[in-house]
């Protein structure tokens, strides 16, 4: 894991460096000072020397000075190292994330992702911080009091090495505990911002339905939840600042009682014993930051976890070895194929589908809800794998093309509309980034869009809010429509995309598509029979098979499903 982790340091790698020399620095002349103070004490003091006074005091001036030179620079460079850090993970995440298939974003669904680009990141951020300053300071400080207490009398430094021994035991025990507890904390996180996604995302929905109350009752629960998790974490962690406060104590005590006895025996001097009082407090300090710092690496190692498995997720759908750049035509083939969304799931969604479409021609495809309908199309531009068969475009198994030239030459306007904030011209040119004005103009004449685009105020340089909500249902489907248009694809789908268009707009919108793109093929999933009946040939599944194959005219002979959807939605018009 921090093998991987740390591969993102890249060009912050010398700060890092930088942050934990300048802080050796700091730590050493830090640590001089009490050394300095019993020369003042037993040479000047005692001695009644002034000039022995001033002259250790301009040492310690010195020493001080440079120490906090040292600690600011250190501090400069950790924080500039941990944030191009974060910045290189965050990134590192969001690159892989776009390499994902389906499959692979509903392994760890949005909530989730979000969680782990923000949450986990900002948590492996401060810790890292923590690392190359306090993680040098507080091991260094540790050695080098030691060191200087042994030094001035080694007996009386057994009691801090009988001090770091106890609590490194602890510290270990409860780090042990604490870690399995975070790491099901921060899984909560995800439920919790899956909750508030969902929410805000629907607000219209949850106001129309007044269940504003429902909503918040549901959201405090999973706070609750979450608060009783981090509480149950923090509660074993809890038990740092007693055991750091009784090892404080009794080193105090012991330091106390057996340093007077040195004193008046002359086997140390007060200058000595009062030094040995300063390397204790630094001594337990650099105890309570070790104490922190596995807390803080206690949470950040979980987080850090979270985020390796993001970069460590391979795609499931990848490039072959020498993929095939170019597309014949617009013919599909499905040969035997069945599907189903998880691999170690014995059910799949699709079985057995054997289906042929000529280039140029119109399909429909009909069904109930759950017939999977989405599912077949999605496969033609490789949103997701086959489990058995293959599916082919243009004469070729879909899996041998190159992932970009494949989905160039498939437009797809899904069931959910989806439009960025930023201009109309803006969010057309996801289509075509070199679409002319013209062209634009052309693709939302044929998706009918030109009608309410030219009678707003700035026409195509009209501002569209996030996700499109200053516009309606219908006239963000044929923005939607117009924007795949643009590029002029061999394959077009419209998945139930003019479901919020009135008949009489989705009329010409299916006949400005027949007659301007003649030798595309078109693939229309629809609920509405009226929006299929003058296409080519009708496709009509339920749970997953293909049911009826034929024109319009020949299913209501045929097709008994067909017929009962025909017939009630007759009866609907009525």
């Amino acid at each position: 894991m921090l093998k991987k982790l740390l591969h993102e340091l890249k060009e912050f790698k010398i700060p890092s460096i930088l942050a934990s020399s300048f802080m050796v620095g700091e730590v050493i002349l830090e640590l001089l000072l009490p050394y300095l103070m019993s020369f003042i004490v037993d040479r000047g003091v005692y001695q009644k020397d002034l000039g022995a006074v001033v002259k250790y005091g301009i040492y310690m001036l010195i020493a001080a000075f440079f120490s906090l030179v040292f600690g600011a620079l250190s501090g400069n460079y950790a924080a500039y190292a941990s944030s191009g850090f974060v910045r290189n993970l965050r990134e590192a995440m969001f690159r892989n994330i776009q390499t994902f298939s389906f499959a692979n974003i509903d392994k760890f669904a949005t909530s989730g992702l979000v969680t782990r680009m923000m949450t986990d990141a900002t948590n492996v951020q401060n810790a890292y911080q923590m690392v190359i300053r306090l993680c040098v300071r507080a091991p260094l400080m540790l050695i080098v009091a030691t060191f200087m207490t042994f030094y001035i009398n080694s007996n009386l430094a057994l009691i801090f090495l009988g001090a770091i021994v106890f609590l490194g035991i602890a510290l270990t025990i409860i780090t042990m505990r604490s870690y399995p507890q975070f790491r099901r904390a921060f899984k909560q996180y995800d439920n919790l911002n899956g909750s508030v996604q969902e929410n805000i995302n629907n607000i219209r929905i949850v106001k129309a339905y007044v269940k504003e109350k429902t909503e918040t009752e549901k959201f405090q629960r999973a706070v609750q939840n979450l608060r009783k998790m981090f509480t149950k974490a923090e509660t074993t962690l809890v038990w740092n600042n007693p055991i750091m406060q009784l090892t404080m104590y009794a080193c105090m005590i012991a330091l106390s009682w057996f340093g007077a006895h040195f004193v008046v025996s002359n086997s140390m001097t007060t200058g000595e014993l009062m030094s040995m009082f300063t390397y204790t407090m630094n001594i337990l300090i650099s105890l309570m930051m070790l104490a922190m710092i596995f807390v803080m690496l206690s949470m950040s190692f979980a987080s850090g976890q979270r985020i390796v498995e993001v970069l460590e997720e391979e795609p499931a759908i990848v490039n072959p070895e020498n993929p095939v750049e170019e597309i014949r035509d617009g013919t599909i083939a499905f040969n035997d194929v069945s599907f189903g969304y998880y691999k170690d799931h014995k059910k799949n969604v699709l079985h057995d589908i054997n289906l042929t479409i000529k280039s140029g021609e119109t399909v429909g495809i009909l069904g109930p809800t759950g017939s999977s309908k989405t599912t077949l199309v999605n496969l033609i531009p490789r949103l997701y794998d086959v489990s058995k068969g293959s599916v082919q475009v243009g004469g070729l198994d879909v899996r041998n093309y190159d992932l970009t030239a494949l989905r160039d030459n498939v437009s797809v306007v899904l069931q959910k509309n989806v439009l960025f904030s930023g201009t109309i011209i803006e969010n057309m040119r996801w289509g075509n980034e070199q679409a002319t004005l013209e062209e634009i103009k052309e693709a939302c004449h044929l998706a009918r869009a030109d009608e309410f685009i030219e009678t707003m105020t700035d026409q195509y340089d009209s501002w569209v809010e996030q996700g499109g909500s200053n516009f309606s249902g219908g006239q963000k489907q044929r923005l939607c429509i117009a924007r795949a248009l643009l590029k002029k694809p061999k394959i077009l789908i419209l998945d139930d995309s003019t479901s919020a268009v009135d008949t009489k707009t989705d009329s010409q919108i299916r006949k400005a598509l027949k007659t301007s793109l003649p030798k595309t093929t078109k693939l229309i999933i629809s609920q509405r029979i009226t929006s299929i009946e003058d296409a080519d040939r009708i496709i009509v599944m339920d749970e997953g098979y293909i049911t009826g194959n034929g024109t319009h005219d020949q299913l209501l002979k045929e097709n008994e499903l067909y017929q009962q959807i025909y017939d009630t939605q007759k009866k609907g018009d009525q």
